[in-house]
């Protein structure tokens, strides 16, 4: 294949890698909060969403994959590789997802508590990140091929 249909083909892939962890983890997110809303959820979809396009479209997560993939030897399509690629892509994504969901959370709590809320932004980001990291690794893990393997199809 072609440099431009490979950039089609990331460009592509990010998109659709972008709306699928921005719902998935907006939907973990909030239950995990324990005060789910369909407000919150579609609030962190839209805002999560913007982020994770930003770093599909900044990070070559495919090259990175790639690149990583030849410095420890490994081969396309088998399980390992699969599991090193999702953990990359987890690493890439979700801690800034969640930095950004939780912060968010946290500033409309305080707001709506005028300041009184007996809450604390570290201990709520780190509960929060290790939820959605094995979330996101799943997640990640599952979708990705299947992705891929419906845009290939268009460009075989």
């Amino acid at each position: 294949m072609n440099e431009e249909v490979m950039k089609k083909i990331g460009m592509e892939m990010s998109i659709r890698m972008g709306l699928t962890m921005s719902l998935c983890l907006s939907v973990v997110g909030n239950l995990s909060s324990g005060h789910f809303s369909i407000f919150g959820v579609i609030t962190g979809f839209l805002v999560s969403l913007v982020i994770s396009l930003i770093i599909g479209f900044l990070i070559p997560v495919g090259k990175v994959n790639a690149a990583v993939g030849r410095k420890l030897g490994l081969e396309k399509g088998k399980m390992k590789t699969r599991c090193v690629e999702s953990l990359i892509s987890d690493l890439i994504y979700t801690p800034v997802i969640t930095l950004v969901m939780v912060s968010l959370a946290y500033n409309v709590v305080m707001r709506q508590s005028g300041g009184r809320a007996q809450l604390s932004f570290l201990p709520m980001y780190l509960h929060s990140l290790i939820i959605c990291f094995i979330a996101g690794y799943i997640i990640i893990f599952i979708v990705t091929d299947l992705h891929l393997k419906q845009i290939m199809k268009r460009y075989a």
